[in-house]
C-alpha cells in the first residue's frame, strides 16, 4: 500500500524537495526505497511481525536512496527489534517500535536537524507512547487503533512545523518533502491496522502541496557535489572513524548497520550516504578502510540531464 502511495505522490514530493539540497527526488527516493522493502517481503515467508519488518528493512537498507530513503530503511529496520517473536501488532509494541526508530534515525545522521523527517518520526513515536501510557498497557485491538492514530496526527502536526522550523522552507513556504513522505506511510500503517482508506484531508492545508502549486525546486540555483551512497563491511571502531573521515569532507553523513550480527571479525553490514564534492573524495576514503558494494552516485541537482545513479 505505501509503495502505491507513493508512487501516486512522488511528483508533488519532488517538487518541494529543497532540502537538505533541491535535488527534486525525495519521492522518487522514497517510493525506490519503500518498494524494495515491499517486494523482499512479498518474496519471502516471515514467521511474525518482527521478521516481516526485518526482512522489510533490511531491503530498504540495501536498496535506499536519498537522505529520507535512507532514514526511513532506518527507522523499518530499527522498529523490527521490538517486535521480533511478536505475532501480532499491539499499541505497547507500537509505541516500542515508533520509539526505537527514532532513536536510530536522529542517532544515524552526523548532523540531524529538526525540521525534517527526524522531527515527524520524533513527533509520532512521541504521539503514540502518549497514548499508550494512558491505556496502561492495552493489548486490544481498540488501543492499538488509538495508538496509530495519535502518532499519525503527531506527525501531521511536526509536518505542518517543519516550515517555521528550517530557514529554507519558511523562505520558499513549503513543508518539508521528507517529513509528508513518512506522514503518508504512516496513514497507509493506519489504513491497514483499521481497516479504513487513508485520510482524505492528511495533505489539505499544507504548504506547497497543492497540485497547482509550482515545482520550486526547479527553481532553486544548481547543487554541486554529487550524493554518493554504499554499503560496506566494518567494525564500529573502523565505521566511527570513517564517519569522522567523511564529516571532514562532506555533509548529510548518515551509516547505521543493516544487521546486528557481526561476521567472524567483528565486523557488521553498513548503508553508508554522504554528499561531497566529487565521487572520488568520497570512494577514496570508503575503499581505504574497505570494499563498498552496491555503490550509486547522483548529481545533487534538480537540472541533470539524466538519472546520474551509476550502480558500480
Amino acid at each position: 500500500m505505501a509503495e502505491q502511495t507513493l508512487a501516486n505522490h512522488s511528483d508533488r514530493l519532488n517538487a518541494i524537495n529543497i532540502y537538505p539540497v533541491a535535488d527534486a527526488d525525495t519521492g522518487t527516493n522514497l517510493y525506490l526505497t519503500v518498494r524494495a522493502a515491499a517486494h523482499a517481503v512479498a518474496e519471502s515467508d516471515p514467521t511474525d511481525v518482527g521478521a516481516t519488518l526485518s526482512i522489510a528493512g533490511r531491503a530498504a537498507m540495501e536498496q535506499a536512496r536519498g537522505n529520507s530513503g535512507t532514514l526511513v530503511a532506518v527507522a523499518v529496520a530499527a522498529m523490527a527489534e521490538p517486535l521480533l517473536g511478536a505475532q501480532r501488532l499491539n499499541g505497547p509494541l507500537l509505541a516500542a517500535a515508533l520509539h526505537r526508530a527514532q532513536l536510530r534515525a536522529w542517532s544515524a545522521l552526523s548532523e540531524p536537524m529538526p525540521g525534517t523527517i527526524l522531527s515527524v518520526l520524533e513527533a509520532a513515536a512521541r504521539g503514540a507512547a502518549s497514548v499508550e501510557s494512558n491505556l496502561h498497557g492495552d493489548e486490544s485491538n481498540l488501543a492499538l487503533a488509538e495508538t496509530i492514530d495519535g502518532a499519525v496526527a503527531a506527525a501531521r502536526e511536526a509536518v505542518v512545523l517543519t516550515e517555521s522550523q528550517l530557514g529554507v522552507l519558511t523562505d520558499a513556504h513549503v513543508v518539508d518533502a521528507g517529513g509528508v513522505g513518512l506522514l503518508l506511510i504512516l496513514d497507509c500503517l493506519r489504513s491497514v491496522i483499521l481497516g479504513d482508506p487513508m485520510q482524505e484531508d492528511l495533505l489539505d492545508g499544507l504548504s506547497g502541496y497543492k497540485v497547482q502549486d509550482p515545482n520550486i525546486a526547479l527553481d532553486m540555483p544548481e547543487q554541486e557535489g554529487v550524493e554518493v551512497m554504499c554499503s560496506i563491511t566494518l567494525t564500529p571502531l573502523a565505521a566511527a572513524g570513517l564517519r569522522l573521515e567523511l564529516d571532514s569532507l562532506g555533509d548529510s553523513v548518515i551509516m547505521s548497520a543493516v544487521s546486528e550480527q557481526a561476521d567472524a571479525m567483528g565486523a557488521y553490514p553498513w548503508r553508508l550516504h554522504v554528499h561531497v564534492p566529487t565521487a572520488a573524495v568520497a570512494l577514496d576514503a570508503i575503499q581505504a578502510v574497505g570494499d563498498p558494494s552496491n555503490v550509486s552516485i547522483s548529481a545533487l541537482t534538480a537540472h541533470a540531464a539524466e538519472d546520474a545513479h551509476d550502480l558500480l
